[in-house]
């Protein structure tokens, strides 16, 4: 875990698992497997992790309650001051995430907590950041031969499939195709 805790990868799942209901830490462990495969989670980090945010005023515990036969377990539930820095984290991470990293995936995945027009603006932003990038990408170097560019290509392929993606949602976010839950 990063000596800074609000820097670890798990900060905006966690949260977002939070904003859709208050959990325990063996429970939240489940649902972030279950959810987010491709996230290395385990009950020990993800128990330090809430206990830091809950430090941070993120989160607050409740008071622990039994269920049957099983010990006392504390839930987590997300303060206001906790939704504020979700919902700034779901900007930064599409805004600022490198192409096809985890962390844009996972603003992704929580871009409905922002209002409908807000987000497709912030997609659209980076839309064109990535067309950007993408003209930049089209000038190769003169007189390199294809076979030392390959990795142009894959990110040129990467980049274009990314910035043709978010302007499609974009606009089904604008046309109300998609049932957006902050309206």
């Amino acid at each position: 875990m990063p000596l800074d805790a609000s820097r670890n990868s798990l900060v905006l799942p966690l949260l977002g698992l939070l904003v859709e209901q208050p959990s325990h830490a063996y429970e939240l462990t489940t649902r972030l497997r279950d959810r987010y495969g491709h996230l290395s989670v385990t009950r020990s980090t993800l128990t330090s992790l809430l206990k830091a945010l809950e430090r941070a005023g993120l989160v607050a515990a409740r008071v622990p309650e039994r269920v049957g036969s099983r010990p006392p377990r504390t839930a987590y539930e997300v303060t206001e001051a906790g939704l504020t820095d979700f919902s700034r984290r779901v900007v930064e991470g599409l805004s600022d995430a490198q192409v096809a990293s985890p962390d844009f995936v996972m603003a992704v995945a929580y871009l409905g907590i922002l209002p409908a027009d807000d987000a497709a603006s912030i997609l659209d932003d980076r839309a064109a950041r990535l067309g950007q990038r993408l003209t930049a990408l089209r000038q190769e170097p003169a007189g390199v031969p294809e076979a030392y560019m390959l990795e142009v290509a894959y990110w040129r392929n990467v980049v274009a499939a990314e910035a043709g993606w978010i302007r499609i949602l974009a606009a089904r976010i604008r046309s109300r195709d998609i049932d957006w839950p902050t309206e």
